[in-house]
């Protein structure tokens, strides 16, 4: 095996608080131990269009309290392709680059893995995404920040609902995982959340209701995972319809929930995979998705990462409902 001397290090997908975090410590724990860093922009696309540069410690000084990612991030169509794949190996072999640290979620990893397979390079994915729905570690970058984004639009939101007694039905990202709405629901007091992982049909949704307004409470908060089918403007909708009485409200979070300065949580989870992404290389590892489980940093196979559902704790479920009452 080629002893790896140069790694590239890239963000792609969607930003999330804490790249710039993962970013220097990648680059600072790399030249601590003799590598050398490039840094490549625009992800993937930048890859393929050679925009990579070297890193030093000065290019990474005074970033892990920013938001987004100096690196600039893309979701890229060309890499995709076969002949996308090929020009950024081709700059990856001018520029001599051994190994590859991607930043990213769901998307990017998978990203990684092909290009690990088609051309035998090293690939190492540091998880980070808001949607924590990467398999084998407890949470992703920018997870954290994002919940808690989340967490006081809703403490401002309920000042409204609750002066006007009104149902707000807030909508947050997640894609096809529901951690951020279950667990935000929770840290808001919310006093419902409607995820993926638990189908609501109507009777639920009448259950809820009965259990949430007409006994107690004349306004309410509920978290909805974004859903281009089921959203907060659907479920808004229906209960318009079959509770006339009541005034409804919509408020779609959106991009609001993206930036904003990383939480401690992100930072540290950053610097402590960024570092373990060095020592995967180091150690010989290929392929891997450095994370973190019980406090303790592992290394997931890409494959796994990707292609495994993360347990969600239906637990979380009863303790909303029950605190909801």
């Amino acid at each position: 095996m080629t002893r790896i001397k140069t790694i590239g290090v890239m963000t792609s997908g969607g930003d999330a608080p804490g790249m710039n975090a993962a970013i220097r410590a990648v680059t600072r724990a790399g030249i601590c131990n003799g590598f050398k860093i490039m840094g490549i922009y625009r992800g993937y696309d930048g890859l393929i269009n050679d925009e990579i540069e070297p890193f030093s410690t000065e290019n990474v000084s005074g970033i892990i309290m920013s938001g987004g990612t100096i690196l600039k991030t893309a979701r890229s169509k060309e890499f995709q392709t076969p002949e996308g794949r090929q020009k950024a190996y081709d700059n990856m072999v001018k520029r001599g680059i051994d190994a590859l640290i991607v930043i990213g979620g769901n998307g990017s990893l998978t990203g990684a893995m092909q290009f690990a397979r088609e051309f035998d390079v090293c690939c190492i994915g540091l998880p980070g995404t808001i949607d924590n729905d990467l398999y084998g570690t407890d949470s992703t970058i920018g997870y954290d920040t994002t919940m808690n984004t989340i967490m006081e639009c809703v403490d401002r939101i309920r000042d409204t609902a609750q002066s006007h007694e009104r149902i707000f039905f807030v909508e947050v990202m997640g894609r096809d995982a529901g951690f951020l709405a279950q667990n935000s629901a929770i840290a808001s007091g919310a006093e419902a959340a409607i995820i993926p992982e638990e189908s609501t049909d109507v009777d639920q949704l009448a259950r809820f209701m009965e259990r949430g307004i007409r006994k107690s409470k004349k306004s309410c908060i509920v978290i909805v995972s974004e859903s281009p089918k089921c959203g907060a403007l659907y479920y808004a909708e229906r209960v318009r319809k079959e509770f006339p009485n009541f005034d409804v409200r919509v408020s779609i979070l959106g991009h609001l929930q993206r930036g904003g300065r990383p939480t401690a949580h992100d930072r540290i989870l950053a610097s402590r995979t960024g570092v373990g992404a060095i020592e995967a290389i180091m150690q010989g590892q290929r392929n891997v998705m450095v994370g973190v489980r019980n406090n303790e940093i592992v290394y997931v196979p890409l494959v796994e990462a990707i292609r495994s559902d993360k347990p969600f704790d239906k637990k979380l479920i009863k303790v909303l409902d029950e605190l909801s009452i």
